[in-house]
């Protein structure tokens, strides 16, 4: 005959219930020092009755047992908090930077003139000059790029005034015969054609 499945809720009746926790109890506690045998296992099982009689097995020793679980429900705990609180710390600082992103994104619209409307007139006048500041650094720059330029096609134009000079001597002393006359003046042409136009002028566009 099938044995049928105990449905798993309190027994009303109190001597069944006594029984039952009796006949359980024992398994249990089987089961418990069984596998602390089989598997080398430190085992520790409490049981209280209903009436508060106590019912123990421990492979070594309760109380060991208990402070060794209890130690390693602390590092647990711990290394949790600390988990938690450097995720706390990472979420704190995106937050931080997603609004200092907001904050730039704001201010580089305002300096391309747009979204004005909230802007009050101190910080109107703020943003012109930075807008001003910026443009001077502009013009700084600018000026200091086209300085360098023009210094390198001035060397560049005294390096082929220089060898023009010597061709033109080595010509007159007869030591390049095989130069022709009209090779020494395209020569002299592109030399000539170097010469640039360095005054420099910083300003708008369209004005001198």
């Amino acid at each position: 005959m099938v044995r049928g499945k105990t449905e798993m809720r309190r027994i009303e009746n109190a001597a069944s219930r006594q029984v039952t926790f009796s006949k359980r109890r024992n398994g249990l506690l089987k089961k418990a020092y069984e596998l602390s045998v089989l598997c080398d296992a430190e085992v520790a099982l409490i049981i209280f009755s209903s009436r508060g009689k106590l019912y123990q097995f421990s492979s070594s020793s309760v109380e060991k047992t208990i402070h060794r679980y209890m130690i390693h429900t602390k590092d647990v705990n711990c290394k949790q908090s600390l988990v938690d609180q450097k995720m706390q710390n990472l979420v704190s600082e995106a937050k931080n930077m997603a609004k200092q992103i907001e904050l730039i994104e704001a201010q580089k619209r305002k300096l391309l003139g747009e979204s004005l409307e909230s802007c009050s007139a101190e910080e109107l006048h703020e943003l012109g000059n930075q807008l001003e500041e910026s443009l001077r650094q502009i013009r700084n720059r600018k000026h200091s790029i086209l300085t360098e330029q023009i210094a390198e096609l001035k060397e560049k134009e005294r390096s082929l005034m220089q060898e023009n000079k010597l061709l033109r001597e080595k010509f007159k002393e007869g030591n390049m015969p095989q130069l022709h006359a009209a090779e020494f003046a395209a020569s002299d042409r592109n030399a000539q054609s170097m010469e640039v136009e360095t005054e420099l002028m910083i300003g708008r566009p369209g004005t001198r």
